[in-house]
């Protein structure tokens, strides 16, 4: 062992437990009130974002070829700061190669050095200790005067992926420190993984009461876990305490940048963050629009805090959670954002995500942070400004939408240049700001005002990713919304749908009339098609006095729709809602939608199997209700209460291949969850689905449906279906006509 070690190993012996070093730190910042940042959750205005900002993780495969494909997307990305993971024997194999290429193009390097599982493991022995130093020594002997950074940490908060405790950690890190301040090399780290500030306070001020302090501080400060980069934090307080907190994305860069001033590290970067398309499939299915939009909102907003010098994503190249998919599935044992070793394939596509980051960082680094112009809970709205152009970057929280011509008057929105998250310059602005955020650019020294009272459309929901522009309706006493290809087809569909002129249904086009109307036109932009249109006709008066405080059922109907088709749950396609302003009747509304061409409705396969039939047109019990469940689960997995999930509001169509397409109507009363909807809530669903069905078909139904989320169809489960049953029974012999009929006897 030499010299250098044995000093390591006298200084260590000093500081037997530091554990209690850390819980001290922690219990004396806490009671300080220091973690509780006074700037809060919005970010301040007035500061310049570093022109290297932005970073993105990369890696290579042994094919060389590989490492010209990475290069010449970092240029095309516009990214010129790389982070490089780097592990034992990596001088020697295709990892140094590429370093040496990276190097060479000019590019600047956080090389990462990981110590392997194995051997972080085994830090307490002196010959791993000896093992680390060397590669560290040698690695730095090598590569050190053409890196910019080295970081020494990998994901230390995570046992099971690092390796590390506390003490084989901060032995790891004594031992590198003294080899980079040897050769005057700028050292990041620790490279904590997420927001759990207790390690970056215990780690810090051990490192300082030791003089081993890094030149920057590393968190990889993900908004993953929250869903949305806005939303504050449920794995701090829980979801119904959340809000409480105020936990969101930019206070946790405020609290991490005071943890480090105040340890005397002042510089905050985050390495590397992603969402990784199975978390966002639990809930959305349009996954790597999704993944672009967070990207865009999360960039965003790391660079509006200030608090960041760096921000980066990683990794490059990845089918999971990469900017270009490489179109392996297989995932390595050890997770990316610890090691990410090499890339797996040779097939390779770029995502939404590459063009949104591109389009941020051609747009944002190197300017001044203006200010926050609207924060109005789910709408955001950030000025920032370059040698050339004023820039606003406008979004909304998932689902939810805010009016353009609300937020800027009518000539600042007629001369400004609008760029979609991916690049892609619009023709006119849009009517919306939605959750894919948009960019909206005028010359420098233009006095650019904003409706600071502006804010969400209130009750309104949009699903931005329907392929389909949303255009806003707002003539006379009507307001709404319409869906449509392009401006053409608005035009059709406003004029044929003026609220002032829509007729009386006639006979032959009624489907329904009770409480609503429900009738069929002919589509304007296709006349071999047909629309449908709900309007209420008639409320009672517990109804009216409730539904006052509520949305028109127009808009409710719209909004169940857009939130089904953007959890991926189909339904008849959305196309208007209009609604009368100050209308005290309730009745003035309209929701339109496509008609849907079904074979049939879950009612009437399920009174077939009532009657005894063990098949309907082909389709065996067991095959509509293995298929049927696979669909609920999917709609309650992705958060759907539906709340009148009657056989007759389940269409289904029979493809080809023998498979069954279903599609949910009436879809006003639905409500929706950002998780999973709780078994309560989907026995209550269920209960009214198997009204229609015999005893032995419910109970193979609700086996085949328990049996997917591994829970057994008890009697716990099982009565709420007897009360159900009864239920109905009892309302259909009070209702009028039976009451008449009783009294006929």
């Amino acid at each position: 062992m030499n010299h250098v070690t044995k000093q390591i190993d006298l200084k260590s012996s000093s500081h037997a437990n530091p554990m209690w070093s850390f819980i001290r730190a922690n219990l004396a910042y806490m009671l300080s009130g220091r973690l509780r940042s006074k700037r809060g959750y919005q970010p301040v205005a007035g500061h310049h974002i570093p022109a290297d900002f932005a970073c993105i993780g990369v890696a290579t495969a042994g094919d060389s070829a590989i490492d010209a494909y990475v290069i010449q997307q970092l240029k095309a990305l516009g990214v010129c700061q790389v982070r490089l993971d780097f592990t034992y024997g990596d001088a020697g194999n295709h990892v140094g190669r590429f370093l040496q290429s990276l190097c060479d193009e000019g590019l600047s390097v956080m090389l990462h050095l990981v110590q392997p599982f194995e051997a972080a493991r085994k830090m307490h022995a002196p010959d791993a200790q000896q093992q680390w130093q060397e590669f560290v020594a040698d690695t730095l002997a090598r590569y050190g005067d053409r890196i910019e950074l080295l970081e020494i940490g990998s994901t230390i908060n995570r046992k099971r992926w690092a390796g590390y405790t506390l003490q084989t950690f901060l032995t790891a890190w004594g031992l590198a420190h003294n080899e980079a301040r040897t050769r005057k090399i700028r050292l990041a780290g620790p490279n904590i993984t997420d927001f759990e500030p207790p390690y970056n306070i215990g780690i810090l001020s051990i490192l300082k009461s030791r003089g081993q302090l890094p030149d920057i501080h590393t968190d990889n400060l993900f908004s993953e876990r929250c869903t949305e980069p806005e939303r504050d934090d449920h794995k701090i307080l829980g979801h119904r305490l959340a809000p409480l907190g105020g936990f969101r994305l930019v206070k946790k860069a405020f609290v991490l940048q005071e943890i480090g001033q105040h340890f005397g590290v002042p510089q905050l970067h985050s390495p590397a963050a992603f969402w990784t398309l199975p978390r966002i499939h639990r809930l959305l299915p349009e996954g790597e629009q999704k993944q672009a939009d967070y990207l865009a909102r999360y960039m965003l907003l790391c660079a509006a805090s200030g608090a960041l010098q760096r921000a980066g994503w990683g990794p490059l190249i990845c089918h999971r959670e990469g900017l270009i998919d490489d179109g392996v599935e297989d995932y390595p044992k050890l997770e990316r954002i610890t090691h990410y070793a090499s890339v797996l394939g040779t097939e390779f596509r770029l995502r939404p995500a590459f063009n949104a980051y591109k389009t941020f960082a051609g747009l944002i680094p190197d300017s001044y942070y203006e200010a926050c112009l609207d924060d109005a809970n789910g709408l955001e709205v950030h000025a920032f400004s370059n040698q050339d152009r004023l820039i606003h970057a406008a979004w909304t929280i998932n689902g939810r939408a805010a009016a353009l011509r609300d937020i800027y008057n009518s000539a600042d929105l007629q001369a400004a240049v609008c760029i979609s998250r991916d690049g892609e310059r619009l023709a006119q602005a849009p009517d919306f700001v939605t959750e894919s955020p948009v960019y909206l650019c005028w010359p420098k020294g233009r006095s650019v005002e904003v409706n600071k009272s502006a804010g969400l459309i209130r009750d309104l929901a949009i699903h931005a990713h329907a392929g389909k522009r949303h255009f806003f309706y707002r003539e006379g006493e009507w307001r709404g919304a319409m869906l449509a290809g392009n401006l053409d087809a608005f035009e059709l569909l406003k004029t044929a749908l003026n609220p002032d002129k829509i007729e009386a249904p006639r006979r032959d086009a009624i489907l329904r009339r009770a409480r609503n109307a429900i009738w069929t036109i002919p589509d304007p932009r296709d006349p071999a098609k047909k629309l449908v249109i709900k309007q209420p006709v008639r409320m009672h008066l517990h109804k009216k006095l409730l539904d006052r405080f509520k949305p028109s059922k127009g808009l409710r109907s719209w909004n169940g729709a857009c939130e089904l088709l953007r959890r991926g749950v189909e339904t008849a396609r959305p196309v208007a809602y209009l609604e009368k302003v100050g209308d005290a009747s309730l009745t003035q509304n309209y929701y339109i939608c496509e008609y849907v061409e079904a074979d049939f409705s879950a009612r009437e396969i399920f009174s077939a199997f009532a009657r005894g039939e063990k098949s309907y047109q082909g389709i065996s019990d067991e095959d509509m209700y293995t298929q049927l469940a696979e669909y609920l689960l999917t709609m309650h997995g992705r958060g759907v209460f539906f709340r009148d999930l009657s056989g007759g509001n389940i269409l289904v169509s029979k493809g080809n291949d023998g498979r069954l397409d279903f599609s949910l109507i009436d879809t006003a009363r639905a409500h929706f969850y950002q998780r999973g909807t709780v078994l309560p809530k989907r026995i209550s669903d269920l209960t009214r689905i198997c009204n229609k069905l015999h005893a032995e078909g419910r109970n193979r139904f609700m086996q085949i449906y328990m049996d997917r989320l591994g829970k057994p169809f008890s009697l716990r489960w099982q009565l709420p279906f007897h009360i159900y049953n009864a239920k109905v029974v009892i309302k259909r012999a009070l209702k009028g006509k039976a009451i008449k009929r009783l009294f006929k006897r």
